[in-house]
């Protein structure tokens, strides 16, 4: 099945799409991770992973939304931060959550995710595209994100380059790279 970006819808998310978000971020990690990271690093990598309030607060997280069989259903979500916290969820130790300043600092690309049925159609892309035009229209000149190895690739083509990678040992000992990745805003 073949899509075209026109045939997605994008809005803000609000507080009631939570639930939905969970079940598509845990969709999406469970099955597009597992070409890239084994069982145990998956495992490892969910505990920087979730929902970030902040976002949905800050009106800064978007759902892409499509129709199937007339209905109408989740397939990405991601967005970007105004906040100093590079990635995580409410859950992720050492966070900041305390606003950047737009005129020294970068914005931040996160918690992007595409159902496992809709990836390579332009989700990904479109969510960048998204956040890209949002965060620059609010003044900042940078973005940046913290990767996984799974999403590197697609941050790679769409122009961010790496400047830092970061390895952490999972509760269950495996590691979870965390990629610091960045894009001049123009």
């Amino acid at each position: 099945m073949s899509s075209s970006l026109s045939d997605f819808k994008h809005r803000i998310a609000v507080d009631d799409d939570v639930p939905a978000i969970v079940e598509l971020m845990q969709l999406s990690i469970a099955e597009n991770m597992k070409h890239f990271l084994s069982p145990e690093e998956i495992e490892a990598t969910q505990e920087s992973m979730g929902v970030d309030a902040t976002l949905i607060e800050d009106g800064t997280y978007f759902v892409i939304e499509a129709e199937r069989d007339g209905e109408t259903v989740l397939v990405g979500c991601g967005g970007w931060g105004k906040r100093r916290t590079l990635y995580g969820g409410n859950q992720t130790a050492g966070r900041d959550d305390t606003f950047s300043d737009p005129s020294k600092e970068a914005a931040r690309i996160r918690a992007m995710y595409t159902h496992p049925s809709w990836v390579r159609r332009g989700i990904g892309s479109l969510l960048l595209e998204l956040g890209e035009a949002a965060a620059r229209d609010a003044g900042y000149k940078t973005i940046e994100l913290g990767s996984t190895v799974p999403g590197e690739p697609l941050y790679a083509a769409r122009g961010y380059r790496e400047v830092s990678r970061e390895t952490h040992i999972g509760a269950n000992g495996a590691d979870n790279i965390i990629i610091k990745m960045v894009k001049t805003l123009r």
